[in-house]
């Protein structure tokens, strides 16, 4: 069984992101975030590789301070690593900052040795009411097989605690990891049903519905499509390309807690890999984002690396894409692959997104020919920290780019921004750097 033999009206199938939809797909200006260039000194590390990141929240899912502190954790490997081969090494290290410029490296988050899978990716945090720090991660691999695997499960650790003294912050604690989520083959594909180029079941992200209080885990996967489905109208070509929106409740609000439930959304026919899905709520209304690739699209949809998103009035409600496509924000086309992994989140009267610096200063060369590079070459074309947090304005079911601020930049409550005259306008020049484009 799978979502697409449930009833021959489909009447339990998510909301699709449709072909048509996604066929609007195009670089408009209120899209295109400016080109981003190194900054003069790593603000988070020079030791490590930084990329997917998220902030540590409260359970309402503000964002937590701890004795005057904001923290994010982070995806990292050490600076040496090729960075096509970071996702094999992954671990989570925490960076702390006080006014959300000047960060400090807080080390990992918990021993590799201890947590689930050969490595760990993507993931988010909770500081719970009682002070207890959660953190759901990526189980990637595992750790006892004797090559490198992609299977992904995901997995949670419990017992944590932000800890300060003087100047410094760790999270540490006696931590209990566990799985508590595989997909069941019904609602989310399992890797033994996948005929994809890539299979997804990851970067579970923790939120509590303010107008209900319940909890749920979002997450990434894959909708089964059964061969011989009549999906995409019969194109077994197009049925590879399934990604979904998962979701997981806790019928009790313990963060230990959870049962699978339908997807929120599904792109069968569309895109196969709809990465690190959030939700930001504004004026009663679920802003519901992620991330994906360009070589993820289905053939026909001439899509970007870029964050998408979508709006309904309700978590589980009648989304409606973005900008009628569903695109957010963009690289520029003559720097296409500049940032990814895109995180939203409400600052004020705005929505303010983080990224990381990925690959820039590329020219006409495709990520395939990076990798091909001198290893000097390679890691001299990789960013590897924060980019500029770019200012979104969110209104209704329309969104455009208002500026930038600096690289990892994540303001404090009550901080006021700096206005905006045009869309190209930054914090500083310290938000785009000051080596122009080579980097040097």
């Amino acid at each position: 069984m799978s979502l697409y033999d449930a009833v021959p009206d489909g009447g339990d199938r998510p909301v699709a992101w449709t072909r048509s939809q996604a066929g609007a797909l195009t670089r408009s200006d209120d899209a295109v975030a400016p080109i981003v260039y190194p900054p003069e000194s790593d603000p988070l590390s020079d030791d490590v590789h930084v990329w997917d990141t998220w902030i540590l929240r409260d359970r309402d899912g503000s964002i937590a301070t701890v004795d005057g502190y904001r923290v994010i954790l982070s995806l990292t490997a050490p600076a040496h690593v090729l960075p096509g081969k970071r996702h094999d090494v992954a671990a989570i290290r925490c960076f702390y900052s006080r006014d959300g410029r000047e960060w400090h490296d807080g080390g990992p988050v918990f021993d590799r040795d201890d947590a689930l899978g050969a490595r760990q990716w993507a993931g988010s945090a909770l500081l719970d009411d009682d002070g207890s720090v959660y953190v759901y991660y990526t189980a990637a691999g595992r750790a006892d097989a004797d090559e490198l695997t992609y299977e992904q499960r995901i997995a949670m650790a419990a017992g944590g605690r932000v800890k300060t003294a003087g100047d410094g912050l760790r999270i540490e604690g006696d931590w209990d990891h566990e799985v508590i989520l595989e997909p069941d083959g019904d609602y989310y594909e399992r890797e033994d049903q996948s005929r994809g180029m890539i299979y997804t079941f990851r970067d579970p992200w923790f939120f509590e519905d303010p107008a209900t209080g319940r909890a749920y885990l979002l997450f990434e996967g894959n909708t089964p499509v059964p061969e011989g489905s009549d999906a995409c109208d019969g194109d077994h070509e197009l049925q590879e390309f399934n990604g979904s929106i998962g979701v997981t409740e806790s019928p009790t609000g313990d963060p230990t807690d959870w049962e699978l439930r339908p997807p929120l959304l599904d792109a069968v026919c569309v895109n196969q890999e709809l990465e690190r899905p959030h939700v930001v709520v504004r004026d009663g209304r679920y802003y519901l984002f992620f991330s994906s690739h360009d070589h993820t699209f289905a053939p026909g949809v001439d899509g970007f690396d870029g964050l998408y998103g979508f709006v309904a009035d309700s978590l589980r409600g009648d989304y409606r894409p973005l900008n009628g496509s569903g695109l957010v924000l963009t690289n520029p086309a003559n720097a296409a692959f500049q940032t990814y992994s895109w995180m939203a989140f409400a600052h004020r009267d705005e929505v303010l997104v983080q990224s990381f610096f990925n690959y820039y200063d590329l020219g006409d060369l495709t990520l395939d020919d990076v990798g091909r590079l001198p290893d000097e070459k390679q890691l001299g074309k990789f960013g590897g920290t924060l980019a500029p947090t770019v200012r979104l304005d969110v209104d209704g079911d329309r969104t455009r780019i208002r500026g930038t601020l600096a690289h990892c930049r994540v303001p404090t409550e009550n901080e006021d921004l700096p206005p905006l005259r045009r869309v190209a306008d930054r914090e500083s020049t310290g938000g785009y750097g000051r080596r122009g484009p080579s980097g040097r």
